[in-house]
């Protein structure tokens, strides 16, 4: 039956391509005579009101209003996008009343998660939403493939978003004048950073990009990852086929994919060849099993017909009907040099090939890491592959170069005065968390305060390994047959069985092969040991069943209730996991043949149950599927490369709650030290979400240009990581940051001096507050919904002017001066502004526990002090308690309403408040009568801003121009030998 009311608003949506209009003028407009009740609005809202799951009508107004809510550039509203401002906006434009939004509200909620964070030179504008729309052939192949898969409109529109920021930050591909941008993509370790290239690919094609180059990984294990995920998504079946008849095998015998238990049903398919469809074809100059060797038909492979001899390819006339060409390549020395060698014999033809080359970790291999002391007069010496890229570049003056990664501090600190180099100069984007990642957050608790409490995530995820309770590694093994036998249950019970196709278990220990082969050793005899099949193992199953698996169940997927009912499926999961005769595989080496192992293949192996032992090549890039049990105790000193060894993020749909990480919180390292790997991880995490919120504070542009420019970025997140060094260590970066304007944000300074000497004299700088604190305590509440809020404490107040203020604040001793100095540059500048500040509320949070511990500081009466820990060197992790923010940001002007009369009648126009945390880090020493040596005091605080405080127009950031007779340099030299 044909579904009127379907097809005439797929026609009217049809015709908004540009933006939401009046839909009953449009309706009556496209309607047919036979069926003008179609046009009337209340049929729609019974129709929404009344649909059920899968409904097509709802289907497609969730599409488009998803649409609409996210779309960063939206002339029909002024409101910003993912609020409940621009979808009002939206419906004013399409003349809809109050029952029919209050009926869309209801079935297509308002997707308020953040998007991509955008840190460009200057906006761009040749690539339009019409543009985009005009040209989407293999984009709109793309976005059916992944609703086929069963993505989510939010996530597909996120998806669209995010890479038509991309897209639109690289050089017109029609331009006269050739133009290369450098640009970096910023993701989450294992959050589908490949998809989001993807649909940059398929965007870059549709839109005049000829020749894409992917760097694809160091090893062919990684490039035919790549290589297979846009065959399968992208380039599809027609261009892979090339017009071969599927029915004739002698026809198919060169034809990769024929043995892929995916191939032909999961591989897009464009209805035809999309040359004959009004499109152009692909042709893939690499294939899922060889690399780049030469170009196969010669140099013939990359000429481009032209249908305007007389005028470049990068005309419309000609750009448009030619076909483009994609090679996914290692980034290995001899592999680039054959492709370099090659390019080098086309000629005057590559200046016009508008090209796009994207570096899959990019900060792997492509990061030139030479020391600069070594490097000629006047010559700089380039890595192997970092030198083969930068010929690439000058090879094709129209390439654009895009990086991707996961860990973007080597990449940022790439010398921005090397015009050959990857330095992203033009852009660089921060990709949003997905929903559904699991990633830091779900780890740890990066609120915590309480170094004794266990956290949430960590109760839930984390298996410490500590001397006194051995290495547990016969406990992470029965963890993983457990976990597996739970994902067959659940499958039984309903479940979707797809992300339980793999079951694996990560075991992360050493860098050294002999050792490798050694722990697999122990792990097969552990397992072969372990006595699955006995009552004895049976009731250790049973134990770690009730103990922890069934504590931290999802109440939303079926879990057994007695081990009973999950022992056929532990039977199971053992033949599963045992089959090909070891549930143990090796991972680790420097040639291919390590990595060609049948049992690791994820994509032609139909369950992969196994154990896998190994090193550094299992962590990065290399996707893990189903891993569910990590052992992890391997020791680095590099951020970024303990941050990559962070297999565990991922998406885990149907299994997120039986992940466990068993990780080495006393591992020895030198003689007599241990390091708490967890801690480690956790520090790098801070470190990286320091960095995000920081480039989202400072995307917004101000009066039309931007706040900071990628060249700004290193000495703006330096400050937070005091163990990442500019890679040119003989240059300095010529833009220094001297003010953060935070109004309104939460300010948590973390770097105390640890000299006894200092601590005393921050203690005495400090002593006009405590002097004006009242000494009852009263209690401090804050409800506020809109935040998630609600929290309640015991707090003494007091108040101190602005100036009084900052000569306490400007007499502080640090260990790190420059992480709190440009915070202060801004209450100094702010004081002296016409917003200006005119006092600050002091507030003292006061412990009610029976195990608090009070000291008097300097006469002061009993105040409660909080047990803090240093994190890395002399910077303490979190120093405040969540509870206490809420009722701060109110009175600062940053919430709208607390819902306490008390916090209400403390609140001021230019008021800020501080709060006041006297910390000690271990056992404190107390005189008889309860005072404490201020020697043995850190005197820590956070801050809030008054909202008033800086202009709505004003920016948040200030650089200062180290060398101002070369303003326009993004680094400087430094002189001498760059000490």
């Amino acid at each position: 039956m044909t579904d009127h009311l379907l097809n005439l608003h797929g026609d009217v949506l049809a015709a908004m391509r540009r933006g939401p209009k009046h839909f009953t003028k449009l309706a009556f407009v496209l309607s047919e005579a036979d069926e003008p009740a179609d046009t009337e609005l209340s049929h729609f809202r019974d129709r929404i009101i009344a649909a059920g799951p899968g409904d097509e009508l709802t289907a497609l107004w969730h599409r488009t209003l998803t649409g609409w809510d996210l779309a960063e550039q939206a002339d029909w509203s002024t409101a910003p996008p993912r609020t409940d401002e621009r979808r009002a906006d939206t419906y004013t434009r399409l003349g809809f009343g109050a029952d029919l939004r209050k009926a869309l509200d209801h079935a297509v909620p308002v997707f308020k998660e953040p998007g991509p964070t955008i840190i460009s030179r200057t906006p761009t504008s040749w690539y339009s939403r019409d543009t985009a729309a005009a040209r989407s052939f293999y984009w709109n192949s793309y976005e059916q493939l992944l609703r086929r898969k069963g993505w989510s409109d939010a996530a597909v529109s996120s998806l669209d978003e995010a890479s038509h920021a991309v897209v639109e930050r690289l050089a017109d591909p029609t331009r006269t004048e050739a133009y290369g941008a450098r640009g970096l993509v910023v993701g989450y370790v294992q959050s589908g950073k490949t998809a989001n290239f993807t649909g940059v690919t398929a965007k870059a094609i549709d839109s005049g990009y000829r020749l894409v180059i992917v760097l694809g990984g160091t090893l062919n294990l990684l490039r035919g990852q790549t290589q297979r995920r846009l065959d399968m998504e992208l380039i599809g079946q027609e261009n892979i086929l090339r017009g071969a008849d599927t029915s004739d095998p002698d026809a198919l015998i060169d034809i990769d994919y024929q043995d892929d238990e995916d191939w032909p049903a999961k591989f897009v398919s464009h209805g035809g060849r999309p040359s004959a469809r009004g499109a152009f074809d692909i042709e893939r100059l690499t294939t899922r099993d060889d690399d780049y060797k030469s170009l196969a038909t010669g140099i013939r492979a990359l000429e481009f017909d032209k249908q305007v001899r007389t005028q470049p390819l990068h005309a419309p006339d000609n750009l448009h009907r030619a076909a483009a060409r994609v090679m996914v390549v290692k980034k290995n020395k001899s592999v680039l040099a054959k492709l370099i060698k090659d390019l080098k014999k086309i000629g005057p033809l590559l200046s016009e090939i508008p090209a796009l080359i994207i570096d899959d970790e990019s900060d792997q291999a492509s990061v030139n890491t030479t020391d600069p002391k070594k490097w000629e007069e006047g010559k700089v010496a380039r890595t192997a592959i970092n030198g083969q890229i930068s010929q690439l570049l000058g090879l094709l003056p129209r390439a654009q170069y895009v990086g991707y990664t996961a860990t973007p501090f080597a990449n940022v600190f790439v010398d921005p005065g090397d015009g050959e180099d990857i330095f992203p100069r033009d852009f660089l984007i921060s990709l949003p968390r997905p929903t559904g990642y699991m990633g830091v957050q779900d780890f740890h608790d990066l609120d915590r305060t309480d170094d004794s409490a266990t956290g949430t995530a960590e109760e839930s995820h984390i298996r410490g390994i500590y001397e006194d309770t051995g290495d547990r590694l016969q406990e992470a093994l029965d963890a993983f047959l457990l976990t597996g036998a739970l994902k067959l249950y659940r499958a039984a019970n309903g479940v979707p069985d797809g992300p339980f196709r793999h079951h694996t278990m990560l075991v992360h220990e050493s860098v050294r092969m002999a050792e490798h082969a050694a722990l697999a050793l122990r792990i097969s005899s552990l397992w072969h040991e372990a006595a699955y099949t006995s009552q004895q193992g049976h009731d250790r199953l049973s134990d770690l069943l009730s103990s922890d698996f069934q504590r931290f169940a999802d109440d939303g997927l079926p879990t057994p209730t007695s081990y009973e009912d999950l022992k056929p499926y532990v039977f199971r999961a053992r033949q599963l996991i045992n089959s090909g005769g070891t549930p143990v595989i090796v991972v680790n080496g420097d040639t291919e043949r390590d990595y060609a192992q049948p049992d690791l293949d994820f994509d032609r192996t139909p369950r992969v149950w196994k154990i896998l032992v190994g090193g550094t090549k299992l962590s990065r890039g290399f996707t893990v599927e189903g891993l569910t049990v990590t052992y992890y105790r391997r020791k680095t000193q590099q951020a970024d490369t303990l941050m990559q060894m962070g297999r565990w993020f991922g998406f885990r749909p149907g299994y997120r709650d039986l992940v466990r990480l068993y990780i080495g919180r006393e591992e020895p390292m030198g003689k007599s030290k241990t390091v708490d790997l967890y801690e480690a991880f956790e520090a790098i995490c801070r470190d990286e979400e320091t960095f995000r919120a920081q480039l989202t504070r400072y995307a917004a542009l101000v009066d039309g240009k931007p706040q900071v420019t990628p060249a700004q970025i290193p000495p703006l997140v330096s400050q937070h990581l005091s163990w990442i060094k500019p890679s040119a260590r003989n240059k300095m970066f010529n833009a220094e940051l001297v003010e953060i304007r935070s109004p309104g944000q939460w300010v948590e300074p973390t770097a105390y001096p640890s000299d006894p000497v200092d601590l005393r004299h921050n203690v005495e700088a400090w002593r006009p507050v405590l002097e004006s604190l009242d000494p009852t305590p009263v209690t401090v509440s804050c409800s506020s919904p809109e935040h998630g809020l609600s929290d309640s404490y015991k707090a003494l107040l007091g108040a101190v002017d602005h100036t009084a203020l900052l000569q306490i604040l400007c007499d502080l001793r640090w260990s790190a001066p420059n992480q709190f100095s440009p915070h202060l540059e801004s209450l100094i500048t702010a004081g002296e502004s016409g917003a200006g500040i005119d006092d600050w509320l002091v507030i003292v949070p006061q412990q009610t526990s029976v195990r608090r511990t009070e000291a008097t500081i300097l006469g002061s009466r009993p105040l409660s002090l909080a047990h803090r820990a240093r994190r890395r060197g002399d910077l303490f992790g979190a120093i405040s308690e969540p509870k206490h923010r809420g009722a701060a940001l109110r009175v600062a002007g940053a919430l709208k309403d607390s819902g306490d009369p008390l916090v209400e009648s403390l609140v001021r126009e230019r008021r800020g408040v501080l709060v006041l945390y006297p910390v000690v880090e271990d056992e404190p020493r107390l005189s008889a009568d309860g005072r404490i040596d201020p020697r043995h005091l850190v005197m820590a605080f956070s801050l809030v801003a008054p909202k008033s405080s800086t202009g709505r127009e004003q920016s948040l950031v200030r650089f200062r121009t180290v060398d101002s007779g070369r303003s326009d340099s993004a680094i400087i030299d430094r002189g001498g030998d760059g000490a």
